[in-house]
């Protein structure tokens, strides 16, 4: 309905009204009662009004099962406007509804569970496979606050740190043979909706991949003592023939390259199967971070310039072998991959967060496509070049799994053309002051 057809309206009501009250007049002139005539009249359509408005009302209340009244003028267009209202909400309604409908159909084809959430972490709604996999219940469980029924205190961590980036595998409270993926992500103002899925063959398979690569590492480091062993016995003897000096030399060279990553795999399958965090055992990181700088000094092939700076007074609790191999690691690699012209500066410091070592240098830098991946096991950026610098490309995940055992976490920034910062984070809980 346009404006124009409202205005016209009222003004024909205004019209009508100014005529009962002129004919009122006439008549209540022509009987000598004018006030009492033209009352009369304005009582009449008042009541006349009322009397509208009240069907207006009752329609309003029926209009289900009752026609909309039949009025002229004002109250038509009233009513009119009325009808197109509820036709547009009811059309909005059937849409709303075929959408939720639809909504419901995909995620009941999904194999994931849903869950529905509140800004509180109220359950609001949840699919079949949700209710399959954390035994939930209709109707019962609306409204509950979906920590009280995923009782695991992984879970609860997860919801307090509000990381909500990766999902957390945590075992079945119905059947701990089963491992099941969860994930919050948000939506909306405030909404929330968890991810469930069945992940016990992943986990399994991941299980068995580490039990293999254990055992295979424990099996190839005997056979490869020996092997190392006999090799260097023969570079060592004079008697061979000088020919067979260069093969020897290779063997041998080729033999430690084998057995660091069989020491490798044997330490990261180490740390894999650790239960808890590292030990609490004071470390003075400003000795062996001294200790490495003189080392990596040391060496004929190094970039020009390494910069040591300690700018922390404290100590760190973890293991001593477990951080000594993070530091040698990462100035390991930052050695490696920097040019003769180049720079390295090795950092410790603290601030309000814990503490952080990193290692910035001033190499080639890593492609970003590349950075997600480069703490997985045997990930190379580039083969070619690691196969010449002798890495495995075992190093940082040894470093990864080193420093969340000590309840930390690695950052990498790199850049290519400019360089790289490996930074490890340690949470203050892991420092104590530095005894002089």
């Amino acid at each position: 309905m346009s404006q124009r057809s409202i205005t016209s309206g009222w003004s024909f009501a205004i019209a009508r009204l100014s005529g009962v009250i002129v004919v009122a007049c006439v008549i209540g002139f022509l009987l000598h009662a004018l006030v009492a005539t033209v009352l009369a009249a304005l009582a009449v359509y008042l009541a006349v009004m009322l009397w509208r408005l009240h069907r207006l009302e009752q329609w309003l209340r029926n209009r289900r099962t009752e026609d909309p009244p039949d009025f002229q003028g004002i109250w038509g267009d009233i009513v009119a406007l009325v009808m197109r209202i509820y036709r547009r909400k009811q059309f909005h309604k059937r849409r709303i509804l075929e959408l939720f409908r639809e909504f419901r159909r995909v995620t009941t084809a999904m194999p994931d569970g849903v869950v529905l959430l509140t800004p509180e972490r109220g359950i609001q709604w949840f699919n079949v496979n949700a209710a399959r996999l954390l035994q939930l219940r209709r109707k019962l469980d609306y409204g509950q606050r979906i920590e009280n029924l995923v009782r695991d205190p992984a879970f609860s961590r997860y919801l307090s740190a509000a990381d909500y980036g990766q999902a957390i595998v945590i075992p079945s409270f119905i059947d701990p043979n089963i491992f099941l993926s969860l994930q919050i992500v948000l939506y909306g103002a405030g909404q929330q909706f968890l991810l469930v899925r069945d992940v016990t063959r992943e986990v399994r398979l991941e299980a068995m991949r580490k039990d293999f690569v254990a055992n295979a590492s424990h099996e190839l480091r005997s056979p490869l003592t020996v092997v190392t062993g006999y090799v260097d016995a023969l570079a060592d003897d004079m008697q061979i023939d000088p020919a067979w000096h260069g093969p020897l030399e290779e063997m041998r060279r080729q033999a430690q390259r084998m057995r660091a990553v069989v020491d490798a795999l044997i330490e990261l399958s180490r740390l894999e199967s650790s239960t808890g965090e590292a030990p609490l055992t004071p470390i003075d990181v400003g000795g062996m971070l001294s200790f490495l700088h003189r080392e990596v000094l040391s060496l004929d092939k190094r970039p020009h310039q390494i910069q040591l700076l300690l700018d922390a007074n404290v100590q760190l609790l973890g293991s001593e072998q477990e951080v000594h191999s993070i530091f040698s690691n990462l100035i390991t690699n930052a050695v490696k991959y920097t040019p003769a012209t180049g720079s390295i500066v090795i950092r410790w410091w603290k601030d309000d967060f814990g503490a952080h070592f990193s290692v910035k240098d001033s190499g080639a830098g890593i492609a970003r496509q590349h950075l997600p991946r480069l703490t997985e096991r045997f990930y190379r950026v580039d083969p070619g070049r690691a196969r010449a610098t002798g890495g495995s490309g075992l190093g940082l995940a040894i470093v990864k799994h080193s420093v969340q055992r000590h309840g930390g976490t690695l950052e990498i920034l790199s850049e290519e053309g400019v360089g790289s910062v490996f930074t490890c984070h340690f949470p203050p809980r892991r420092l104590v002051p530095n005894i002089e």
